[in-house]
């Protein structure tokens, strides 16, 4: 890592006659800032380095952007990476507290229990191959955790008509269901 007065240097070397600023350059430095900022979110320095290296992965991968305030682009870019980290970290912590309940709660299962809840998985797997694409993607991420605007931007839909999209795939997967199946 660069010492303290290694970005002094730096802002000495762009200031010297370098009329185009090379990643290089951006990574010596921001990447100490970048990762601190990004520490502060996901409070994981080794976490923060790895956003903070995949900030700059971005950038040499799609190219010094034609902003005024390339230093602003690479904030707001580890900013969002800090949140979206943050989220999913969130996500996955109550997702697996959520399955350690359920299997807590649950008697140990018979191999009746276990015959019958295959079965039935059998059972959703054939209905989600009979139902169009857009269905079964719509109730599979779902089922998976994904909110309404996830779904909207994972599959190109409109945020505000998930919400009806997947209430139809929901009854007509009701319906297919009943129709082989019968109530239960």
């Amino acid at each position: 890592m660069y010492g303290v007065g290694r970005q002094n240097e730096v802002v000495a070397e762009m200031s010297a006659g370098a009329k185009a600023v090379d990643i290089e350059t951006l990574f010596r430095m921001h990447y100490a800032g970048l990762t601190r900022m990004i520490g502060r979110v996901v409070r994981d320095r080794g976490r923060a380095e790895e956003l903070a290296g995949e900030v700059f992965l971005k950038l040499w991968r799609k190219g010094i952007p034609e902003v005024d305030d390339v230093d602003g682009w690479l904030y707001r870019v580890a900013v969002n990476a800090g949140l979206d980290d943050l989220r999913r970290e969130m996500r996955r912590t109550r997702y697996e507290h959520l399955l350690r309940w359920a299997r807590t709660e649950r008697s140990p299962e018979t191999p009746e229990e276990v015959l019958r809840e295959n079965e039935q998985k059998e059972r959703v797997r054939s209905i989600l191959g009979a139902l169009p694409k857009r269905q079964a993607e719509l109730l599979l991420l779902r089922s998976q955790g994904f909110s309404y605007s996830e779904l909207g931007s994972t599959l190109s839909v409109n945020p505000a008509s998930v919400g009806v999209l997947l209430a139809r795939a929901r009854e007509i997967f009701r319906k297919e269901y009943i129709k082989r199946y019968g109530e239960e």
